[in-house]
């Protein structure tokens, strides 16, 4: 049986195709040498999932396909983070650089749009209760909570009927999507091993997408090729593994949006059941992060060969004080000023992070992992 050392030991080894795993196609991309030598900076990305609050990643990708030094070379997406890693490689496909950026605009002001078939609450409700966007304190949200726990989406929705899939249909270029210089992996869940499951390649599908951002209270499960899967942020979000085996970049970008540190005991049950949710989906990316932290530690001290393992380096753009005073509730917000408040907080993040950190790219990592994520953090994150 093979040990957790060795599983570790594994993660962070140089990409190599006999050893990529088989469910992630082995993607090229450039060599290290050539990271900064041409005038470059080239970067993997990494996109939470998170809801409504995928809008403060349309804002970060914004500013980073608009900053004139900064190449993305790969990204790995979950939920909200497949749905705007699809839509950007589809503009990108057609338009380059701004084409990616008016795609995801044009995104997300359509799923703004889209009012009551995203969201059954309203911003008025939201404010008359005196929680500018958030919607815990509706008795409407509390009883559709109890709602989805009494009844599965195979009872209440019975033909399958998903908004989201028509607003991925205007929005993402199947195509474009396999075709784009930035190859994308998307993670969904498999409802019958509980293991990650990373399309890339030729599997990239609407159907991925959707499979990535399947609430399973919510949706019925999306089915691909006979497989069953739920959302990816179960067992991914996002998976930082793909983009370790498959490309050879050293620098990885974590885009982050579902909080690590709430303030206070959650006491109501809705309250419990959205800190939970955050838990989850915070644990896959935590067990990597230590991973990660673990092998590099060892590289540094020269216990572990520098030519056959990864000495990764990380960075990370977060705003945990700007999303504070919105709560789990508030992924279900759609609502355009919210969307688009999401936005600017998303730009500005990127700009600091731009401003601070730019001339790091190939050279060192901006994120401490074991201060980050590996111990209780004393402050909201603002990177």
């Amino acid at each position: 049986m093979t040990s957790f050392r060795d599983r570790l030991m594994s993660l962070l080894r140089k990409p190599r195709l006999a050893a990529s795993p088989p469910a992630v196609p082995a993607a090229s991309g450039p060599t290290p040498a050539t990271r900064v030598r041409d005038g470059r900076r080239r970067v993997d990305l990494a996109l939470q999932g998170g809801g409504s609050h995928g809008a403060f990643t349309w804002g970060v990708l914004d500013r980073l396909l608009e900053d004139g030094e900064l190449d993305i070379t790969a990204i790995s997406g979950t939920s909200a983070g497949a749905l705007n890693a699809g839509v950007l490689a589809t503009g990108y496909v057609r338009g380059g650089r701004e084409g990616a950026r008016a795609a995801l605009t044009a995104f997300w002001h359509d799923v703004s749009g889209g009012g009551p078939a995203f969201s059954p609450f309203s911003l008025t409700q939201a404010g008359a209760a005196g929680n500018n966007f958030n919607f815990d304190k509706l008795p409407s949200y509390q009883w559709l909570g109890s709602f989805l726990r009494a009844f599965s989406p195979y009872e209440f929705n019975p033909l399958n009927l998903n908004p989201l899939r028509d607003v991925a249909r205007r929005h993402v270029d199947e195509a474009a999507m396999r075709s784009c210089p930035i190859p994308l992996f998307i993670t969904a869940t498999s409802v019958e091993s509980g293991q990650a499951r990373v399309f890339t390649g030729a599997e990239l599908s609407i159907d991925a997408l959707l499979a990535s951002a399947c609430l399973p209270l919510v949706f019925q499960a999306v089915e691909i090729d006979g497989k069953a899967y739920w959302d990816g942020g179960y067992t991914g979000n996002p998976a930082l593994f793909p983009l370790i085996y498959n490309t050879q970049a050293l620098d990885i970008l974590l885009v982050r949006i579902n909080p690590l540190h709430r303030e206070g005991t959650p006491t109501r049950s809705v309250e419990i059941i959205d800190r939970l949710g955050e838990i989850t989906f915070n644990a896959s990316l935590l067990g990597e992060m230590r991973a990660i932290a673990f092998v590099s530690r060892l590289v540094r001290q020269g216990k572990l060969d520098p030519g056959r393992y990864k000495d990764l380096r990380l960075h990370m753009i977060a705003d945990d004080e700007g999303l504070a005073p919105y709560n789990a509730s508030s992924k279900f917000n759609t609502d355009r000023a919210f969307l688009d408040s999401l936005f600017e907080l998303g730009r500005a993040a990127a700009d600091r992070w731009l401003a601070l950190h730019r001339d790091a790219i190939g050279v060192r990592s901006t994120l401490d992992i074991e201060r980050q994520f590996l111990a209780k953090p004393r402050r909201a994150v603002r990177a």
